[in-house]
């Protein structure tokens, strides 16, 4: 087996979308902060660092606490929905991708489909004809 065969192949709409977003500083930043927040280490982090800050760094934590919670949460709905729509940018690509490709077989099956029939009337009519001539 070739290292080739090892290698997972992806549907060309995946590949192009890879490399449009891979261009994009910003687009490749929002994927790795998506990335990150989408993880246990990031929840982890924020507990630990959470739970420093309620019993070490101030005495009345929660209005700092709650302001910092807020904020955070604002900016990681923000990715989260570019995200989204990242996904959504992407499926629809796919989906056309598919439909040309699948319109196109349907095309060429049907054409096949046309010839067949055309080659089994020849057929049919040449058989018929040898049948009833002596």
């Amino acid at each position: 087996m070739s290292e080739q065969d090892n290698e997972v192949r992806h549907h060309p709409a995946v590949i192009a979308h890879r490399q449009s977003r891979a261009q994009d500083v910003q687009l490749r930043i929002a994927d790795a902060i998506t990335k990150f927040a989408g993880s246990m280490p990031f929840v982890y982090l924020h507990a630990v660092a959470f739970a420093l800050w309620m019993l070490f760094v101030e005495a009345s934590p929660w209005p700092t606490l709650t302001l910092v919670v807020s904020l955070e949460a604002i900016f990681l709905s923000a990715f989260v929905m570019i995200g989204q729509n990242r996904q959504a940018a992407f499926q629809q690509i796919k989906a056309d991708h598919d439909f040309v490709l699948q319109d196109l077989e349907l095309k060429t099956n049907t054409e096949l489909t046309r010839e067949i029939h055309s080659m089994t009337t020849e057929l049919h009519r040449r058989l018929i004809e040898d049948g009833t001539q002596p």
